[in-house]
């Protein structure tokens, strides 16, 4: 059992796995942040999240994706929520983002018994962490105590990691945000719940070398599947799994099917073939466990990333506009 214990193997097999990170902070967020200002707003939020998940368990994988596109645009302070023109909302790297009703949802009961107490971000970045627990994934300590932006512009959502991305490419955007090689392939394990659309990876399928033959890194036997549900020439926007077989477990069968040619988007597949980060697919491959302990440390990493303070910053009303 890889020296685990039986305890430890027990706990990964029911869901269980609550990962000490450490109690990282910064930047004025700590753990416990709302104990005696709201102290049900945790509660609160996870309630919610339960709710909406029983209706729509796709909305895990978006909440995952909209937590992740907000830290990396002006820094984890829900300025991704924010509606109108030219705001991040509609750049297109976010025009499929989901989960937004749900942020709305908790902030309305938050409102309730918590009036101006409680922030979007820190909404968004426990609802993530509640809607991968709940998806059998592992759960963590979410230091709390962000302020919501107040800007948010559609120009500054266009430098995102893209799934045309190098690993080199992606690896500089996540140090620019503080953030590691291991860090870029733990968090891209949470591509193992979700969905993308065709147009993203059909590249992939048809004439990638230019003489009209696929990506040869596709496991050959894989290629007519992926080719039935994406046509050279029509359904640009079918529904494709990431993680084919576990499109709404918190599992390692990602990295499991990277190592056998069966990721998806191009950039999920170089982690595999690419020595800088070959070696993280194969430990995580091997190890649900240290897969969920390393995916609970890093986003509590990229949860502080470039926090908002003092008057750059406020405790939003409604989630999608500023006070």
């Amino acid at each position: 059992m890889e020296g685990r214990s039986l305890n430890c193997l027990m706990f990964v097999l029911l869901g269980l796995t609550i990962v000490n990170t450490g109690e990282v902070s910064g930047q004025g967020t700590r753990v416990g942040f709302y104990s005696r200002t709201c102290p049900r707003a945790e509660s609160i939020v996870k309630s919610t999240v339960r709710d909406h998940l029983k209706s729509d368990p796709s909305l895990a994988a978006g909440l995952l994706r909209l937590h992740f596109h907000d830290c990396f645009v002006q820094g984890c302070d829900a300025s991704v929520l924010i509606e109108g023109p030219q705001t991040e909302r509609t750049a297109l790297p976010n025009l499929s983002l989901k989960g937004f009703e749900v942020i709305n949802d908790a902030k309305t009961q938050l409102e309730a018994v918590c009036p101006g107490v409680v922030s979007c971000a820190d909404i968004l970045a426990l609802a993530t962490r509640d809607a991968v627990d709940l998806s059998d994934g592992p759960s963590w300590k979410v230091p709390t105590g962000r302020r919501d932006g107040r800007i948010s512009q559609a120009s500054e959502a266009n430098n995102l990691p893209s799934p045309f991305d190098s690993v080199a490419i992606l690896t500089q955007k996540f140090a620019a945000k503080g953030l590691n090689t291991q860090d870029l392939v733990v968090t891209s394990g949470g591509h193992t719940i979700g969905t993308t659309a065709c147009l993203f990876f059909r590249h992939r399928l048809y004439n990638f070398t230019g003489n009209g033959g696929p990506d040869p890194s596709i496991d050959p036997t894989f290629l007519p599947t992926l080719r039935a549900q994406c046509p050279q020439s029509t359904g640009a926007q079918n529904r494709v799994a990431l993680d084919t077989g576990s499109e709404f477990e918190f599992d390692r069968s990602y990295f499991k099917n990277l190592k056998n040619g069966r990721g998806i988007l191009e950039s999920d597949q170089l982690l595999w073939t690419d020595a800088s980060t070959k070696t993280f697919v194969e430990e995580y491959s091997d190890s649900a466990l240290r897969f969920k302990s390393d995916f609970a440390k890093s986003m509590v990493k990229m949860g502080n990333i470039e926090l908002k303070t003092g008057s750059d910053s406020e405790i939003r009303t409604i989630c999608s506009a500023i006070n």
